[in-house]
């Protein structure tokens, strides 16, 4: 039985990838400001782009974004390139301009550093 038990717990848990398995603020070691910035990608990001994994959704996952030399869109990846993105929008994405405040903006940046 126990067995049983034992088996069927690695299934399922191979049946989940590590981004189904969501890491708290804490555990991630967020700071007070990268933490609200997830909470708004979770709000108006997370619907099309993936964070912690490669699969794109309906536009490109933003994993290792500050990592690369340049996003997705071929524009330098730093912080005034993916401010206008976020404010102004870009191909299929709509700007948040009307949506985020300045500081919302800066943290949902902060956020995205640290993916």
């Amino acid at each position: 039985m126990k067995l049983v038990f034992a088996v069927c717990l690695l299934v399922s848990l191979c049946a989940c990838d590590s981004a189904s398995l969501r890491k708290s603020d804490a555990e991630l070691g967020l700071n007070a400001q990268q933490a609200r910035g997830r909470h708004l990608y979770d709000r108006y990001c997370a619907r099309c782009h993936e964070a912690y994994t490669t699969k794109s959704l309906q536009g490109p996952s933003l994993k290792d974004l500050y990592k690369k030399q340049y996003m997705p869109s071929g524009t330098p990846a730093n912080d005034d390139r993916v401010r206008d993105v976020i404010l102004l929008g870009r191909a299929k994405m709509q700007g948040f301009s009307q949506v985020l405040s300045q500081q919302d903006t800066e943290d949902l940046i902060a956020y995205l550093h640290t993916l």
